[in-house]
């Protein structure tokens, strides 16, 4: 077996080396900038571009990385004009997903509904209802994801919604999207990002 050592600029080195079992052996560095992780020593998160939450029935976010074990859906400061809830949607390269999730949410605890055509992350009781919190979407094994979320309403502030369930996919996630149950109330203020890892 053969070795290759890479020395670092003032100090250290790095020592690639080969497992001693037939085969070839591929390492595929991602295209991007920022902290490789490698056997999970390091806890490296890749942020997205936040959008403002300000316009629009859906804000997507695509380009999903294939690697992605786990990422995370960030609300601040968000509402819409309506009070149909606010639900998120998988999506991969056929399209987004509707059909197919399992799962529940609640409202201060209390149990509100079960969910089958996206996660449901938070009953929105009002037009001036403004969401903050996340939700975790992980991979679990194959194309099987599942979610847990968290989201309070500062409008209502005694009210907080809690969410988990699951879906297995067709194919991999390329997309995330964060609209409402009836599709057509608008984003009117606050901003959502994702971190992805």
């Amino acid at each position: 077996m053969s070795s290759i050592v890479i020395s670092g600029d003032t100090s250290g080195a790095v020592t690639i080396a080969v497992p001693a079992v037939a085969g070839t052996n591929t390492v595929t560095l991602p295209a991007l900038t920022g902290t490789v992780v490698v056997a999970g020593q390091n806890s490296a998160i890749t942020s997205g571009t936040a959008q403002a939450s300000t316009s629009g029935t859906s804000i997507d976010f695509s380009s999903i990385p294939s690697w992605a074990k786990s990422i995370t859906v960030l609300f601040n400061g968000v509402s819409t004009n309506g009070s149909s809830n606010c639900q998120i949607q998988l999506g991969t390269s056929g399209g987004i997903v509707t059909s197919g999730y399992s799962g529940y949410y609640f409202l201060n605890a209390v149990y509100r509904g079960g969910f089958s055509s996206a996660f449901i992350v938070r009953g929105l009781t009002a037009s001036n209802s403004t969401l903050y919190g996340s939700a975790q979407i992980c991979l679990l094994t194959g194309n099987t994801w599942v979610e847990t979320g968290v989201v309070a309403d500062s409008t209502y502030s005694q009210d907080t919604t809690q969410s988990g369930g699951g879906i297995t996919l067709s194919s991999a996630l390329t997309t995330i999207r964060i609209t409402t149950v009836n599709g057509t109330d608008v984003f009117d203020a606050g901003n959502i990002n994702i971190i992805y890892g």
